[in-house]
């Protein structure tokens, strides 16, 4: 037998597999094609303020590279999230996180007041790539002072986990990591898509309703690896990577750059079933290499 459980700060998760906000729907999607309860968590799709729509289609395309979406935080708002949502998918039996994304730091403060009042929500994964409106769209990930004000405003009506979702888009990831650690994040998460763009060379537009989109798929592994290494190194809090993520052996990269759990995204769309997968394969490299617990792995890479 091996031991897969890890903790990030108070979380404890029997193996370091979750899957990605966005990418897994709310749980229910995907229940008849993994065992969620053999997971370490879940991160439901955005939670906004209110109902929205999102962008106009088309605001996914596929690329040689990877997958862009512009998909725009489709979702009913985090009240219809409580009343109808949380009640059926509280009884799984894991660590189910909620994704929650806002416009401006007061709305942000609202929804997590909000899921504070539902005790048994384990904590909330803060995503900071949203536009912040008061500074005329500049998201609140790409800029330090603003990571650092909706985190702290947030800590201060949220007293369980959280986990604050980085950028990529920056000059300095470990800046803004240092930052949010400081206005009280219990952990990080890394790395959120690439912008990215794509055009029809036929008709010479864009692929995307939005010109733009984000940018994930096994491509952006690389730079996530990177940049997980990069804040591992330099935070106290865990790290929890993502990024390119569809292979047991992807997750033992992560772990040896530092991560302390993995995010499995883009992958979930090409195999309903990775995730799980992925949970055995850690067990059979651990077996393998004769290893007995997994955190003997994390931050284990050798660099000299």
């Amino acid at each position: 037998m091996v031991d897969l459980s890890v903790d990030i700060g108070n979380l404890q998760l029997k193996n370091p597999v979750m899957t990605a906000s966005g990418t897994f729907g709310y749980g229910e999607e995907y229940r008849d094609f993994v065992d969620i309860s053999a997971l370490g968590g879940i991160i439901v799709k955005g939670t906004t303020g209110s109902h929205r729509e999102g962008n106009p289609y088309p605001r996914m395309a596929e690329t040689p590279m990877g997958m862009l979406n512009a998909v725009g935080l489709q979702n009913k708002g985090v009240d219809v999230f409580l009343s109808e949502t949380w009640p059926r998918i509280r009884t799984f039996r894991t660590n189910v996180l909620v994704n929650v994304s806002g416009s401006t730091v007061e709305e942000y403060v609202e929804i997590a007041s909000k899921i504070a009042e539902v005790k048994d929500i384990p904590g909330i994964e803060l995503n900071i790539s949203c536009p912040n409106v008061k500074e005329g769209g500049m998201t609140f990930g790409t800029s330090c002072p603003s990571a650092i004000a909706v985190t702290r405003a947030v800590r201060e009506v949220f007293p369980r986990h959280l986990m604050v979702k980085l950028s990529p888009n920056v000059t300095d990831i470990v800046e803004i990591a240092k930052g949010v650690e400081g206005a009280g994040a219990d952990s990080v998460s890394l790395i959120n898509t690439l912008l990215g763009m794509a055009i029809d060379a036929e008709t010479w537009r864009p692929l995307l309703s939005t010109v733009t989109g984000g940018l994930s798929g096994p491509c952006i592994k690389p730079v996530a690896l990177r940049m997980v290494w990069q804040v591992a190194s330099a935070v106290k809090i865990p790290v929890v990577g993502l990024g390119g993520i569809s292979s047991a052996t992807d997750a033992v990269e992560f772990l040896l750059a530092g991560a302390s759990a993995v995010q499995v995204g883009t992958a979930n769309f090409v195999d309903p079933s990775v995730s799980g997968r992925i949970v055995d394969g850690l067990a059979g490299y651990m077996q393998r290499h004769n290893i007995e617990k997994i955190t003997d792995i994390i931050g284990g890479l050798d660099v000299s």
